[in-house]
């Protein structure tokens, strides 16, 4: 038996709205959300730049926009690459202890 037993059967063991809200509220807004930021502040970087037509000035804002557009990208995937890796350490042997099948994975699934 285990010591804290707050949804029977629950893998999320009561935090499931938590894991929802992980779910369906910062990992969109962090993978989707900040690399547009990142890509649209560089934009008006680079528009701002172009505007005063200065060369030096727009070969310093297309350097931004460029490292800003591989952070945007590297962000993206992050969130995938974390995703993923807890999806496959996160399945753990529950079944042994209780009888079912307990898992981060099972919790992750549920809250979709």
């Amino acid at each position: 038996m285990e010591l804290f037993q707050i949804g029977a059967g629950d893998p999320c063991r009561g935090l499931t709205s938590i894991v929802r809200l992980v779910r369906k509220g910062l990992l969109p807004i962090i993978q989707i959300g900040i690399p547009i930021v990142l890509i649209v502040m560089g934009t008006i970087d680079l528009g701002k730049a172009v505007i005063s037509s200065d060369d030096k000035e727009v070969k310093a804002a297309q350097s931004r926009l460029i490292k800003r557009c591989i952070y945007a990208v590297l962000i993206f995937f992050i969130v995938t690459l974390v995703t993923v890796i807890m999806g496959l350490v996160g399945t753990s042997n529950d079944e042994n202890i209780g009888g079912s099948s307990n898992s981060w994975a099972d919790c992750w699934e549920q809250a979709a």
